[in-house]
C-alpha cells in the first residue's frame, strides 16, 4: 500500500527510534496529537506499526534501515553537536578511519581544515566532503557501492583495512547497548565495520539518543571494544549508566529538549 508522504515520514521516524510518544511525534512534525493518533491508527491497520500506551512502535524487522536521505534530517542538530565533539578529538598528523553514516558525515564536515590528517573511509559522501579540505589526505576503500547509502561494501572494502594501523576509528551504529554491544541493520556494512575496528588503536562511537539501547539485526562487536561513546542521551539514561559501568568513557553533548525522555528507564 502506498503511504502519504506524512505517514511515510512518521513511519521512518519510528523505524529509526524504535518507539516514540504521540506527544513527541506531534512536536517534531508540527501536528496535533489527534492527527498523529489518526495516522498511527491507519498505519496499524495497514500492519506498519503497533500502538502502545501513549505512543507506537514499528512492526518492521530489525534489519530494516530507512534510506540515508531520510535519516539525514532526523536528530540533525544532535548529530551536528556529536560530530563537532568527535572532530575535537583529532590531532595534527593523526590517521583515522571514518565510517559511513549521517552522524559521521557531520564529523567530516566539522573537521578543522587546517589539520594535517590521513583519513580512510568507505563512504563516498564522506570522501566528497573531505576532498574540500586541502590538508587532509583521503583514502577511499574499494568495493561495491551500496545503493541508496553511497557506502562501499564487499571483500574489497573489508580487505582495505587489513594492512592499516590507525590511531582512531570513528564508528556509526544502528544501535548500542550494554548487553548486545554494537549492532547494525545490514550484514555487508557490519563486516566492513568489523574490519575497520581491527585497524584502530582507539574506537569512538558516535550515536544520538535514538540509538542508545536499540538492538538492530547484526552484531558488530561487544560493547567493550569501545573506548569512547559520544551521544546526546541524558547522563541519567539507564542504558548509558550501564555502558559507563562497562568502563567506556561517555562524552555528552547537550541533549535536545524533550528528545531523551522516552529513553529513561529503558
Amino acid at each position: 500500500m502506498k503511504l502519504t508522504l506524512r505517514k511515510q515520514a512518521i513511519l521512518d521516524r519510528l523505524n529509526l527510534s524504535g518507539e516514540m510518544a504521540i506527544s513527541d511525534l506531534a512536536k517534531e512534525f508540527g501536528l496535533s496529537e489527534m492527527t498523529i493518533r489518526r495516522d498511527l491508527e491507519t498505519l496499524e491497520l495497514d500492519g506498519f506499526v503497533r500502538r502502545v500506551r501513549g505512543g507506537a512502535i514499528p512492526s518492521q524487522s530489525r534489519s530494516y534501515e530507512p534510506p540515508i536521505i531520510t535519516r539525514t534530517g532526523f536528530e540533525h542538530e544532535a548529530k551536528m553537536r556529536i560530530g563537532k565533539a568527535a572532530a575535537a578529538l583529532l590531532s595534527d598528523n593523526e590517521t583515522a578511519v571514518i565510517d559511513g553514516g549521517t552522524t559521521t558525515l557531520e564529523l567530516a564536515r566539522a573537521i578543522d581544515a587546517k589539520l594535517q590528517l590521513t583519513l580512510i573511509t568507505s563512504s563516498i559522501l564522506i570522501a566528497s566532503e573531505l576532498s574540500s579540505k586541502p590538508n587532509i589526505r583521503t583514502i577511499v576503500t574499494g568495493g561495491i557501492v551500496r545503493k541508496g547509502e553511497m557506502s562501499l561494501i564487499g571483500a574489497r572494502a573489508e580487505n582495505s583495512f587489513s594492512d592499516l594501523n590507525c590511531d582512531t576509528v570513528f564508528l556509526g551504529v544502528a544501535g548500542i547497548s550494554a548487553s548486545k554491544g554494537l549492532t547494525e541493520f545490514n550484514l555487508d556494512d557490519t563486516r566492513v565495520k568489523q574490519e575497520a575496528i581491527k585497524a584502530g588503536s582507539r574506537v569512538v562511537v558516535l550515536a544520538d539518543a535514538t540509538k542508545i539501547g536499540k538492538i538492530a539485526f547484526a552484531n558488530i562487536a561487544p560493547v567493550d571494544v569501545v573506548d569512547i561513546l559520544i551521544t546526546n542521551a541524558s547522563p541519567n539514561n539507564k542504558e548509558i549508566s550501564q555502558i559507563r559501568d562497562a568502563g567506556i568513557e561517555v562524552i555528552h553533548v547537550e541533549p535536545i529538549q524533550n528528545k531523551d525522555k522516552n529513553q529513561e528507564g529503558n
